[in-house]
């Protein structure tokens, strides 16, 4: 009960700060870009409050307790990539004047049938991240209530859309802005709290793992997805109503919905999908994902895809162009690197203890919820619960932060860049929009955040990346150049995706560049911009039209006579 007063407690506030922007909403530059008018410290806080998704919030302690200590390389993709993005892009991205990535592909070369491309790849991108927003809702409620999973997708589509029909990008900045200082807090105390309930021994255990190989006591292991577990001895069961079992050695497929309780010194099943926690291989500091056997170039792929990626995210990069001018948006960058440097500071505390008190989430594909879920196993009393009601407000916020900007920039995509709507349009395309990710959430329970997360960051990356950087960089980029390149980097990440997702198993090396395929899908994407765009001349305007890119507004104003910005 109390987890959902938290729950409606966050909810409630995000429609109420919403309101706020209704009565500044007039034009389109309101609903996309607030007027130009946010400063640099709180529109950063509303930019960490947005990139803060369930991805942080609980995908990274999740992969910690199922992937080993090599899932910290996230949060440090995720930093480095702000740091790229304040060196190579916040200031130029805001002295084009755009409104949206599309827009910046137009203005920079004047070319209709790349803004239309980048508006589908937006909606890619857009999807890619919204979809585990919506689906990580549905678990945590689902893992602290007994409501249903479609019940926590079907509330944060509903809560997210009505606040941008009603305030638009003014209000997603005061939420975002709001709930980016409610994450904080809600998960910095938790977890020093959980630090000094836990104990001595727990400490000492989470700091000195050992491998999760025998059940330390009778413990139910409630299976949130179909699952197949590998028994090498004959291991007893039992389920909630009192009936007995005996898995044998071989393969047991478990359905989704099944509860176990495996008794205590019961062998633990292996997944096939990792390491046990606390095993050699989980305990290195480098990441194989899915166990291919080659954690160097598994570690390479993430930190490609993810820093690489940040400066391709619309929903971030959207945000650069409610500063007032480059200079407040290369701040704004700057402490948002500071801010999100806090935070990540805290996802290995949960990570860690979740190893020691709960790694059973391990077999039932759940690790996406060890974030609520330790604070009852450290104290099944009040205290507990009080934790247990934060963590899930401070979760619900990063979802519904998050998924505002990315509805924003998805109903931007259809009613600013493919079929122009105005105001109008916009508020309404906002309900649609919301419609069908909550539809594609509510088939995605089974597929952890963080790898849906990192399919988002690899299609950036592969896409708005070489864009970016080459068309703020290069002069001799041509339109036919950038058009091959993005489309050259969309089929392959996606062409990828879709094997991994539908395709028949690939082991080793290759399983990997299938499930990770920024390493090459990048370099691909810049390879195939740059040989195009080599084989033929800019336009003769081009050369001034990237000069604008690195004028300081000041400058520029004072060579045309108008006041700068």
């Amino acid at each position: 009960m109390a987890a959902l007063a938290a729950v409606a407690l966050v909810v409630l506030g995000t429609l109420l700060i919403g309101v706020r922007g209704v009565a500044a909403l007039r034009t389109t530059s309101d609903f996309l870009v607030a007027s130009r008018r946010v400063s640099p410290l709180l529109n950063s806080a509303a930019v960490s409050g947005e990139y803060l998704s369930a991805a942080s919030f609980l995908g990274v302690a999740g992969l910690f307790v199922k992937d080993g200590v090599g899932a910290l390389w996230y949060p440090v993709g995720f930093t480095a990539g702000y740091v790229a993005m304040l060196v190579l892009v916040a200031a130029p991205m805001r002295r084009t004047g755009a409104l949206t990535v599309p827009d910046f592909a137009e203005a920079r070369l004047a070319s209709p049938a790349l803004r239309r491309i980048t508006a589908v790849v937006v909606l890619v991108i857009g999807g890619l991240y919204a979809v585990p927003q919506f689906s990580a809702a549905g678990q945590v409620l689902a893992a602290v209530t007994t409501w249903p999973y479609w019940a926590g997708v079907v509330i944060a589509g509903a809560a997210v859309s009505v606040t941008l029909a009603l305030g638009g990008m003014r209000a997603a900045t005061y939420v975002q802005a709001f709930q980016f200082g409610l994450k904080l807090l809600l998960f910095i105390v938790p977890a020093v709290w959980l630090v000094a309930q836990a104990g001595p021994e727990v400490r000492t255990a989470a700091l000195h793992p050992v491998e999760f190989t025998r059940f330390a006591a009778d413990t139910p292991v409630s299976f949130q997805t179909d699952a197949v577990l590998l028994v090498d001895e004959p291991t007893p069961v039992h389920r909630p109503d009192g009936t007995a079992d005996v898995l044998t050695s071989g393969r047991h497929a478990v359905a989704a919905g099944t509860v176990l309780v495996f008794p205590e010194g019961a062998a633990v099943p292996e997944t096939g999908g990792g390491p046990p926690p606390g095993g050699d291989d989980w305990a290195r500091p480098l990441l194989d994902p899915n166990d291919t056997g080659h954690p160097v170039l598994g570690t390479w792929a993430v930190l490609i895809a993810t820093a690489l990626g940040t400066m391709g995210l619309p929903h971030v990069l959207m945000r650069f162009h409610t500063s007032p001018d480059g200079r407040a948006a290369r701040r704004t960058a700057a402490i948002t690197v500071a801010l999100l440097g806090v935070f990540y500071l805290f996802p290995g505390v949960y990570g860690a203890l979740g190893r020691v008190l709960v790694p059973e989430l391990y077999l039932s594909g759940a690790t996406d919820t060890v974030v609520v879920a330790l604070p009852s196993r450290v104290d099944p009393g009040w205290g507990g619960t009080v934790m247990t009601s934060l963590l899930t407000m401070g979760a619900f916020a990063a979802f519904l932060a998050t998924s505002l900007g990315l509805l924003l920039v998805m109903s931007g995509a259809i009613a600013h860049d493919l079929l122009p709507g105005g105001l109008r349009g916009l508020r309404i395309t906002v309900v649609p929009v919301a419609a069908v990710t909550v539809l594609l959430a509510l088939q995605a329970a089974a597929i952890d955040a963080g790898t849906l997360v990192t399919w988002g960051f690899t299609v950036a990356a592969s896409t708005f990346c070489p864009l970016l950087v080459l068309g703020i960089w290069w002069p001799r980029l041509t339109t036919a150049g950038a058009i091959t390149g993005v489309l050259t980097g969309l089929l392959a990440s996606c062409g990828a995706i879709a094997v991994a997702l539908f395709g028949p198993p690939v082991d080793g090396v290759w399983g990997l560049l299938v499930t990770r395929p920024a390493p090459w899908s990048v370099p691909l994407a810049f390879a195939a911009t740059a040989a195009v765009s080599l084989c033929g001349r800019p336009a003769p305007w081009s050369r001034a039209a990237l000069l604008r890119l690195h004028l300081d507004e000041d400058t520029r104003a004072r060579g045309t006579g108008r006041r700068p910005g």
